[in-house]
């Protein structure tokens, strides 16, 4: 515990610009006169301060009333600074809130309180210059992070209310073509129907960019709903390949699923949302369609055990791999290749998402995305996905 006298170095105060906006700051501090000197000095600058004498009151009042920063002191009963950083930093749900914490230790102190979480640090006494020098350095940190994460919601929102409103139109166009291909409407010509048959895929493609961008932003806004169930992953893929084969007929390329002996004797079976790994497995298998010409594409199934992170213990995890011959991806492409909006320098037609929304399929699967590839000879990606996923609260 320190008293006030050894709190503050009583030095001149050169002359500093009002705070522009009403910040909310919490000081928490054992010693009565520590807090009240906080208060004065801070209040006087036109911020708000609350007090609280120890960390368990503190972190009542941040739960339900998250402060614009936090001034900590290290010492205190109960539990100490470090111990109250580290459990609001662990608390997901709380927004950003910088962290100074109030030392009179050495360095080794000051280290701990960083890894537990700190912003930054001041040490006893301290200079009321340099206090309010760092309070306002660490309130434009947070006012600009604030900031960032309003400007993503607003242009995730804009994103989910443009593709609302261009499915509806590119739906309305697909119907009507559909019924012109039909000759609804009125007999067509071949040359005619030729052209309608063209749109209608050029429509679709526009489509399926929009749903995609759509089911992006549903997974990184945590907005995706999955169903999960037990099903055959085995039969999936065989469905997909089913539904996919028309496309190699034009190509000089085979199509093999080798599925392992203990999928075959055993089961294949998993807990996931069928519907999301559909997607996984027709957009691996549809990329190695559209980036191959020649040669073959082998899928294959197989059951293992890995680590999937560091903090897991190995664990039996179903593996699918889709293999193919194409023109394969440039090595620094394959660093980015799973980031929105990026494809490689031999692309061709696509919107860059399709990888990124598998990364998210997968990770919410609890599951692992790899990638090997070189020019010229084609690429692997393999799925990791745990037989039965642990899912936290």
């Amino acid at each position: 515990m320190f008293i006030s006298e050894k709190l503050f170095k009583i030095m001149p105060r050169s002359i500093t610009p009002p705070a522009k906006s009403i910040d909310r700051i919490l000081a928490v501090d054992d010693s009565p006169d520590n807090l009240f000197l906080v208060e004065a000095i801070l209040a006087e600058e036109g911020y708000e301060v609350i007090c609280k004498p120890d960390g368990i009151s503190a972190l009542a009042l941040i739960k339900t009333e998250p402060p614009d920063l936090i001034l900590l002191d290290v010492m205190m009963p109960g539990i100490d600074g470090y111990e109250v950083t580290r459990r609001i930093r662990k608390n997901l749900d709380l927004p950003f809130i910088p962290i100074l914490l109030i030392t009179a230790h050495d360095h080794s102190s000051v280290v701990e309180g960083l890894d537990a979480g700190a912003d930054d640090f001041i040490r006893k006494p301290v200079e009321v210059d340099e206090l309010l020098a760092r309070v306002r350095s660490l309130l434009r940190l947070k006012h600009s992070i604030d900031q960032q994460k309003a400007m993503s919601r607003q242009r995730e929102d804009f994103v989910s209310r443009l593709t609302h409103d261009l499915r509806t139109p590119l739906v309305a166009a697909d119907r009507m073509l559909h019924l012109f291909q039909q000759g609804a409407l009125g007999e067509i010509s071949s040359t005619m129907g030729e052209a309608i048959a063209s749109m209608i895929k050029s429509n679709q493609n526009l489509l399926q960019m929009v749903n995609t961008l759509l089911e992006v932003y549903r997974y990184e806004a945590g907005r995706k709903t999955l169903t999960f169930s037990y099903f055959d992953i085995g039969q999936l893929v065989q469905e997909v390949i089913a539904e996919l084969s028309p496309l190699i007929q034009n190509k000089e390329l085979s199509l093999e699923f080798t599925p392992s002996q203990d999928c075959l004797t055993q089961t294949s079976v998993i807990i996931g949302d069928p519907l999301e790994i559909r997607r996984v497995v027709t957009n691996l298998v549809g990329n190695a369609i559209k980036f191959t010409d020649r040669g073959s594409i082998k899928i294959r199934l197989y059951l293992t055990e890995m680590q999937l992170n560091i903090s897991n213990q190995p664990q039996k995890v179903m593996v699918l791999e889709v293999e193919d011959s194409g023109i394969g991806i440039a090595p620094e492409d394959q660093v980015l290749i799973f980031e929105r909006f990026r494809q490689g320098n031999n692309k061709r037609s696509g919107s860059g998402l399709g990888l990124h929304l598998i990364s998210l399929i997968v990770e919410a699967h609890k599951g692992m995305i790899q990638m090997e590839s070189q020019i010229g000879q084609g690429s692997l990606f393999r799925i990791c996905l745990p037989i039965n996923p642990e899912f936290g609260s």
